[in-house]
């Protein structure tokens, strides 16, 4: 109770409003019960930890009603925010990608940041030793790449390759998809491959690169940092977004807004509640910023192939 009540009084702080106010805005009649989607983690029998505090604080910043919808999965979850069951849904990336190709009525907020800084993910082609000097001459040389099941390690170098006019089949003759991202990785530092596909963190424009990836995995397999070079690096694939309907109210979206980007520093167990994967907070988001996203689905139905 103790816990609820701290959230609630971070939640007013934020907002410099109370709730109790009796001036009532007319787009909180006109929406009455405002309604988030989520989907639950597998393996939690479809619950979601903390859902009373997570109501408790989502209702003290909007001053309203505040229900969640927990759904089976993301293809429900854009199916009940297309037809206007839900105000507000939290995606993937490709999630909120497929959404906004279905009906063009969603927009994000907001999407969460990594304690370093990163707000997303790069596809990267590195080679070693020289070898494939540039994208055209790939098809001489061996590459390794995860699964083809793999987001990060096969969909978005594939996709993001596609969205710039290099058509890759999954099933060209030089591309070698290995059992795991580490097993495309164990062939680059055994030699078995001469440059593989893999990943690097993404931060916003202006702001200085973080280390991580699959650069810095192959360093600690072994392989020498001067051995390895960037022969290509995607688009964006930012994390997934926090998104509301586009006909909402600009007075929620704002309160929205100021809420979630102030969160992590307000109230930081709400936070933890709401993203467990990524620390350091929530940063606003545009629609330009799922580009890459977009590129993806496309390239899964068939359009971008």
């Amino acid at each position: 109770m103790a816990r609820a009540l701290k959230a609630s009084a971070a939640v007013m702080t934020i907002l410099g409003v109370s709730w109790s106010n009796p001036v009532r805005a007319d787009w909180r009649d006109d929406i009455g019960t405002f309604r988030v989607g989520i989907v639950a983690e597998p393996g939690t029998g479809g619950t979601v930890p903390g859902l009373a505090l997570l109501t408790d604080a989502y209702t003290k910043a909007l001053g309203m009603k505040v229900e969640f919808v927990v759904a089976r999965d993301y293809a429900a979850l854009i199916d009940a925010q297309a037809d206007a069951r839900v105000d507000y849904a939290i995606y993937s990336a490709m999630a909120y990608a497929t959404a906004s190709e279905r009906c063009d009525c969603v927009e994000p907020l907001v999407a969460p940041v990594d304690s370093d800084g990163a707000i997303g993910i790069r596809s990267v082609l590195l080679r070693r030793d020289g070898k494939v000097p540039d994208l055209a001459a790939m098809e001489a040389y061996r590459v390794a790449m995860a699964p083809p099941d793999s987001v990060g390690g096969s969909l978005l170098p594939l996709a993001g390759l596609a969205a710039e006019g290099v058509k890759v089949p999954e099933n060209a003759p030089f591309l070698t998809h290995a059992s795991s991202a580490a097993a495309a990785e164990t062939m680059l530092v055994e030699g078995e491959a001469d440059a593989m596909f893999g990943w690097m963190p993404a931060v916003a424009d202006g702001q200085p690169e973080v280390p991580g990836g699959t650069a810095a995995r192959l360093e600690v397999a072994g392989l020498s940092k001067a051995a390895l070079q960037v022969v290509w690096t995607s688009g964006l694939l930012r994390y997934g977004p926090h998104a509301v309907r586009s006909d909402l109210d600009p007075e929620a979206k704002r309160r929205l807004t100021v809420f979630l980007t102030n969160l992590r520093s307000m109230t930081p167990d709400v936070y933890d509640l709401l993203e467990s994967k990524h620390s350091g907070g929530f940063a606003v988001a545009s629609p330009k910023d799922y580009a890459m996203a977009a590129a993806m689905v496309r390239f899964v139905s068939g359009n971008g192939r």
